[in-house]
């Protein structure tokens, strides 16, 4: 009876560890093979929309309503606590929204009107304010880490596709992409003494789907300064 169990548990575990090498070994960018045709992300219809309560960064005249998705069986979406629930789609810290929200809608303080970031379907995972640029160059801007491509061709968008880095006015105009389509974004930063913004990314130069070692860094940086935010291009190895 215990080498019973014990096959059942050894199964269990067979079973677990080979599904979670599925799921290491699911890659980034799958490249069309017979067709040119984009596949489209498929819309969940059972997502309702939720908007959080408005956010105003210190310094600004805007509110900015974070826009997410919640399960539409009813029972909301689960806090840290398994029996509670709540209608929270994002957080707000340090001058930075995160979470996996559909888009962003801005409000001038004072005023009735909404508009949006975009009409494209995207995923922003983050959105910071450059408060200290700001403060400096009385310049309000916003940073993205955001998906806006199904790069795996998975019918969805989430945090399995490429990551880019977009920039807007704290109003949500002039919103830009920065890196360019089918490079991950590594990381980025401000110095505020060059009013300068840094950023890295990888580029799947050998297109096996997958970012490693083999493929190739590239270094870019645009002056926030630049009316149009033209990315250039530099080579510091």
């Amino acid at each position: 009876m215990k080498n019973y169990f014990l096959y059942i548990a050894l199964a269990f575990v067979g079973l677990f560890v080979s599904c979670k090498k599925e799921e290491a070994e699911k890659p980034k960018v799958t490249y069309e093979t017979t067709s040119k045709v984009k596949p489209e992300v498929v819309v969940d219809t059972n997502q309702i929309e939720v908007a959080d309560l408005p956010i105003n960064m210190e310094g600004t005249n805007f509110l900015i309503h974070p826009i997410g998705v919640m399960s539409g069986n009813g029972k909301g979406i689960k806090s840290s606590s398994d029996s509670d629930q709540s209608f929270t789609v994002s957080n707000y810290g340090e001058y930075q929204i995160t979470g996996y929200l559909k888009n962003l809608k801005f409000q001038e303080i004072g005023k009735d009107s909404i508009s949006t970031l975009t009409n494209k379907q995207i995923l922003i995972e983050t959105a910071t304010y450059l408060k200290t640029f700001a403060d400096k160059s009385k310049q309000q801007l916003l940073v993205y880490s955001l998906a806006d491509m199904d790069t795996n061709k998975d019918g969805k968008l989430d945090s399995s596709d490429i990551k880019s880095l977009y920039i807007s006015t704290i109003s949500g105009q002039k919103f830009t992409k920065l890196s360019a389509d089918f490079q991950e974004l590594i990381d980025w930063k401000v110095l505020e003494s060059k009013s300068v913004l840094y950023f890295r990314t990888i580029e799947d130069t050998n297109k096996n789907g997958e970012f490693d070692a083999e493929d190739s860094l590239q270094y870019h940086f645009v002056n926030l300064l630049d009316k149009d935010w033209k990315v250039n291009s530099y080579k510091p190895i």
